[in-house]
């Protein structure tokens, strides 16, 4: 049966059913999930062939609190017209896969006309008569998250309680496996995160740093660099404590992700109140606006607004937060001659000293390095 012809949604359309935030605000796992699932399908098959069968998953960041108000998409399937179920979502108020979502309890079905649960709507659309189906909940710790689905029982017209049980099997089999990939997605991760922030750490700047100049070479293109500073982070500190500065650093790494939308960019805490960002392929008038928009984006913030776990009452930031900021380009700034380390070195170098040219100005504002500096 390895030759059944399972269907599924790409890698990265299917971020968004794994972005479960299992442990942290890290991304999900980018591993061979897509394959993953179409194995799951095909031993499942093998086991309790069938006509038609797919894996629904929902949305975490759509779930609702009230289970009915959910939809599941399909994101892996088999069959008939399997490459057009694709994406497509049940509301999980209605049928037999909704049924086994809300409740979290195995369903089979072998009398469609007399079932309570049934719903044709898919039957309706298409060509495919359901005769019987038969499906178990997929959970993520103690949380239904998705269903698997078997329809139309092979050689018979049933599908048996010894059917269900198999099916029970592949579907712990499946949530183990997705909680194994979030785990190893989290153990790496960690390797290159800053804990406090989300954002990636210093070693795994200088590593990307290093990738993208390399790559900025091979194809003649660019990489340009902001380096960026909170000019009045202290002043925080030593109001309300180093734990409210560890909360301002956590919403400005989620600011910083917000404002720099920028798929290719790496974004990263270099230490302390210090933040770089990497933008290959950009002009350098094109990351000055990136600058830009991350300077107006945190002097409009707000921080500390309310109550925190570590404080004792509500603690309300009243000042504007400002930020100085410099850019600098390759190989607008930096000759393309020499070792690679020379170049991040000396990129580095020409984006930490515009910063500090901008504080020197009266900080909260844009600096372009200096072409005279090498």
């Amino acid at each position: 049966m390895g030759s059944l012809g399972v269907h599924s949604l790409p890698v990265e359309e299917l971020n968004p059913y794994l972005d479960r935030r299992r442990y942290s605000a890290f991304a999900p796992s980018r591993l061979q999930v897509d394959t993953f699932l179409r194995e799951i399908l095909i031993k499942a098959n093998d086991f309790v062939p069938s006509g038609a069968g797919s894996i629904l998953l929902d949305r975490p960041f759509e779930r609702s609190d009230k289970a009915d108000k959910n939809h599941l998409y399909f994101v892996a399937s088999f069959g008939d017209g399997a490459d057009r179920l694709l994406g497509q979502e049940l509301r999980a108020d209605r049928g037999i896969v909704g049924r086994v979502y809300r409740t979290g309890k195995s369903y089979l079905m072998n009398e469609p006309k007399t079932d309570p649960n049934f719903c044709g709507d898919f039957d309706v659309s298409g060509s495919f008569k359901t005769v019987s189906a038969v499906a178990v909940p997929i959970r993520i710790e103690l949380a239904v998250c998705g269903v698997l689905e078997l329809i139309n029982r092979e050689d018979s017209e049933k599908y048996s309680e010894k059917d269900l049980q198999l099916l029970e099997i592949f579907a712990r089999y499946t949530s183990v496996s997705i909680e194994s990939l979030l785990d190893l997605q989290r153990a790496n991760e960690m390797a290159r995160r800053d804990d406090l922030t989300g954002l990636f750490n210093d070693r795994f700047f200088h590593h990307r740093l290093t990738e993208d100049l390399i790559r900025a070479d091979v194809k003649d293109s660019r990489v340009s660099l902001i380096f960026l500073d909170l000019d009045n982070f202290k002043d925080v500190n030593d109001t309300h404590g180093h734990l409210a500065g560890s909360q301002v650093l956590k919403e400005f790494g989620f600011l910083l992700k917000n404002v720099v939308e920028d798929p290719r960019a790496t974004l990263a805490r270099y230490g302390g109140d210090e933040f770089v960002v990497i933008l290959p392929g950009l002009e350098m008038a094109d990351a000055m606006h990136v600058g830009e928009a991350i300077r107006l984006g945190l002097r409009d913030s707000e921080f500390l607004q309310g109550n925190s776990s570590w404080a004792d009452g509500p603690i309300y930031w009243r000042e504007p937060l400002t930020c100085s900021v410099g850019v600098a380009a390759y190989p607008d700034h930096v000759p393309r001659d020499g070792s690679t380390d020379l170049k991040k070195n000396l990129l580095l170098r020409a984006a930490d000293q515009a910063m500090y040219a901008a504080k020197a100005e009266g900080k909260d504002r844009v600096n372009i390095a200096s072409m005279d500096l090498f």
